[in-house]
């Protein structure tokens, strides 16, 4: 499938990078309103570019425009292609505006056209893993889950010196704005929605734990939240999201038989680890140091398939970023549902609003959206 991307800032780098593991995806040229950085990142990875929007959007050519733009200019960016008659996959959130997430599904909906979203670790080889191990019923009926994306105290780092690999420095004053539950909170979230399916209500708190983190804002978004999720096959998942306690990217699946954990949603390699809640598993849970040194603690799990991919860019994580890009165009290719459809997005775009929000969402909030739970992964059967 033929691409272009627009926005060539900070994260661009992590998909280009990751690009040459599906070169299925045709990469036509970039575009980004700075100039200066659009000419600095076509150069550094000897690509074509574009001049405006305008100019990607005119291009018959252009089957699928990548929206790595601010999440301010997502909705304006996304609609623009939309209307072009382009299919999107949009950096997250789908908008920061629950009605106008929603307005840009119906609109690709109306026209034949697929809309989709990051993040796309759901289709990573830890989530698929922990994913069959709940399908088969490893961990026996599943009841409960943690997730914890603490990001730790980003106000104490030298975040200013952050810069990618192409020379892009890290979007600070944007992050802060935009809030970090809006940024990060989909990372697991995808999983959760995946394992899970819809979710029924979310009750949320939200608070701006460091009003002052050093630059100045426009609007002061919480760097805090906390909810309980209540999914409609009955799984109950409590989720933490922010930037100021010590960093933590854990989640944690219990079920009548056992628990199955997950170190970190950035890595798709991350080392997941079970134990069966026997009478010894059980003991080993209120003493879970003492077990480790008895050799009965929780027994590393073996992926489904090892990870081997190019993600080698700065500051990035082992993802596959453009996993979710090469998965939308095969799903169009095979005339089938993308396993991150445009409703599943709009499902999780509405979940991270709500515990962002819970003032201007409701909270309680009993959701308004749906999706068709997706299938695994071919090679995670």
């Amino acid at each position: 499938m033929r691409i272009a991307i627009v926005g060539t800032g900070f994260v661009a780098d992590f998909y280009i990078t990751t690009l040459k593991n599906h070169p299925e995806l045709d990469l036509l040229g970039v575009m980004d309103r700075d100039a200066e950085r659009a000419d600095r990142f076509a150069r550094f990875y000897g690509l074509s570019r574009y001049r405006t929007l305008d100019e990607v959007l005119a291009d018959a050519r252009v089957e699928l425009v990548v929206n790595l733009t601010n999440p301010s200019s997502h909705y304006e960016v996304s609609k623009a292609a939309l209307l072009a008659g382009k299919h999107v996959y949009s950096e997250k959130p789908l908008s920061t505006s629950f009605e106008e997430a929603r307005e840009l599904v119906e609109l690709a909906e109306s026209r034949g056209l697929s809309i989709a979203g990051a993040p796309c670790g759901l289709l990573g080889e830890a989530a698929q893993t922990m994913w069959k191990a709940i399908r088969e019923g490893k961990l026996g009926k599943v009841r409960l889950a943690y997730a914890e994306i603490d990001g730790g105290p980003v106000h104490l780092e030298t975040y200013q010196d952050w810069i990618s690999e192409s020379g892009s420095p890290w979007p600070y004053q944007d992050e802060f704005e935009t809030g970090c539950t809006l940024e990060h909170a989909g990372y697991y979230l995808t999983w959760l929605c995946g394992f899970f399916g819809p979710a029924r209500k979310v009750t949320s708190f939200a608070a701006s734990l460091v009003p002052d983190k050093g630059v100045p804002v426009r609007v002061l978004t919480p760097d805090y939240s906390v909810g309980c999720i209540e999914f409609e096959g009955g799984v109950v998942a409590r989720i933490t999201c922010g930037i100021y306690a010590p960093h933590e990217q854990g989640i944690t699946v219990v079920g009548d038989g056992g628990v199955m954990t997950a170190k970190d949603c950035w890595d798709y390699g991350t080392p997941l680890r079970f134990h069966a809640r026997t009478p010894l598993g059980i003991r080993g849970e209120k003493r879970p140091t003492l077990a480790r040194l008895a050799g009965v603690g929780p027994r590393r799990v073996k992926l489904v398939r090892p990870v081997r991919f190019n993600w080698k860019s700065k500051g990035a994580n082992p993802m596959d970023f453009a996993r979710g890009i090469a998965e939308q165009a095969a799903a169009l290719a095979e005339r089938r549902q993308s396993r991150i459809s445009a409703r599943f997005t709009l499902h999780v775009n509405e979940i991270v609003l709500a515990l962002q929000d819970p003032a201007g969402m409701g909270s309680p909030r009993t959701l308004a959206t749906s999706f068709d739970p997706p299938e695994p992964m071919p090679w995670a059967r």
